[in-house]
């Protein structure tokens, strides 16, 4: 445990082997989760809100559970886990209020084929989440000249009719977010930093870059709202960009109206066993090595098998042609981190259908875990009693033996270990 958040810490400095207060290291390690759990959750709720999207009884529960973290309030580890299941419930109810506010206004995403390559002209870069900011950047630069591309959890943007729409939405460039430093540089593109995601800049492209919204960076133009006439302005006074055509082709925007919409044709080919196990394999990317398991894994599957990706975890995998199952694709992406709602939503649906609870489903969760929105997604998959989850690439830092044991024992959740092994004790 690490804690100093009162004048009681131990030397002045921290509490590292047990408060002062009393509290143990199980309930400083649970408050720190919880803390990162409702720090994933805000962040969607600002995205919602951004789009005139509220919810009173989330706002009520951040109070109360940040008030659960404050010094000589809490000291209750059975109820810190339950909060926890709790911030993953209304987690739940969180990605489902972004998700009715980006339906609601950018409509149904629907399967979109996204270019990766470079198309003659001047271009802008937007990264980040925030669909409300590339809308606007989109109207705003709307017949200037300037393409807009997207880069990482934006590409799902392609999806959505009220922004494909914009025929200046050329593509996506790059992977997920800790490429951009090297893709930044590389095209002399004015950037638009949305959200969360953003890395601290490279000087050879601080001048050309813009933050909006929540981001802020130092020595780069913070721009207040929605006016995004510098973004547009720089871009035009940049070189254009050389038509470059190369590169891989792109699928996203698969909804859950579009799935629900296949499931007599998926309960056939299960039935007929063409279709043996279900996978969703993505989440929050990470730079360290072992992040390479998910696509090792993905690669490994067999033939009757169907991935469903999401969140920039998606971009280990989205460029492998796995093909389909008799017209039903193998790999499926399904949107931004967020979108976790449509994946549990599909999950309840497959259950239903095949009236077997959620654990008998032949289906299996891979989930990849970088910062705090994952924490909160992994608490809403636990707090609908999903068990054996495989999490990597490495223990959160918040979880002790104690803990562990609770999460092994209780939701029999799994450290991902050699992808192909892996692989045969869950298809065994």
């Amino acid at each position: 445990m690490f804690c100093y958040q009162c004048s009681q810490t131990a030397s002045g400095t921290g509490c590292t082997i047990r408060g002062v207060c009393g509290k143990e290291p199980t309930e400083a390690r649970l408050m720190d989760n919880l803390l990162l759990a409702t720090k994933g959750m805000s962040a969607y709720l600002y995205h919602a809100r951004e789009l005139g999207y509220t919810d009173s009884d989330i706002d009520a529960f951040l109070e109360r559970s940040f008030y659960a973290t404050f010094t000589n309030v809490n000291f209750d580890a059975e109820d810190l886990l339950r909060l926890a299941i709790e911030a993953g419930e209304m987690n739940i109810r969180t990605m489902r209020l972004l998700k009715q506010a980006h339906i609601e206004t950018f409509g149904e995403p629907e399967p979109t084929k996204v270019q990766t390559g470079i198309v003659k002209g001047h271009g802008i870069i937007a990264t980040g989440h925030g669909f409300k900011a590339l809308s606007e950047l989109l109207k705003q630069s709307e017949g200037s000249g300037v393409n807009v591309y997207t880069h990482s959890e934006l590409l799902p943007a392609h999806g959505y009719p009220g922004l494909k729409n914009h025929k200046h939405l050329i593509g996506n460039l790059g992977k997920a977010w800790f490429d951009q430093k090297q893709l930044f540089s590389k095209y002399p593109v004015a950037i638009l930093g949305t959200s969360n995601c953003v890395l601290l800049p490279k000087d050879d492209y601080r001048d050309r870059m813009f933050t909006t919204g929540p981001a802020r960076l130092p020595r780069v133009k913070h721009l207040d709202g929605y006016d995004y006439t510098e973004v547009i302005d720089r871009a035009l006074s940049l070189p254009e960009l050389e038509e470059d055509t190369g590169g891989v082709v792109l699928t996203t925007g698969f909804s859950k109206a579009k799935i629900l919409s296949l499931k007599d044709k998926i309960k056939q080919l299960v039935e007929e066993g063409k279709i043996r196990h279900f996978f969703l394999v993505g989440g929050c990317d990470s730079p360290l090595k072992k992040a390479q398991y998910y696509r090792e894994f993905t690669e490994r599957l067999p033939r009757d098998t169907i991935i469903f990706t999401l969140a920039c975890g998606k971009f280990r995998i989205n460029d492998l042609d796995l093909g389909d199952i008799e017209g039903i694709p193998r790999l499926i992406d399904l949107g931004q981190c967020n979108d976790s709602i449509v994946a549990i939503d599909i999950v309840e649906a497959l259950s239903e259908l095949f009236g077997v609870g959620i654990n008998e489903l032949p289906l299996t969760i891979i989930l990849s875990w970088m910062e705090q929105k994952a924490v909160a997604i992994l608490w809403s998959l636990l707090s609908l009693g999903l068990k054996s989850i495989y999490l990597g690439p490495i223990i959160p830092g918040w979880v002790n033996d104690d803990i562990l044991n609770v999460l092994v024992e209780d939701y029999d959740l799994k450290l991902i270990g050699d992808p192909e092994e892996d692989i045969r004790k869950i298809l065994q």
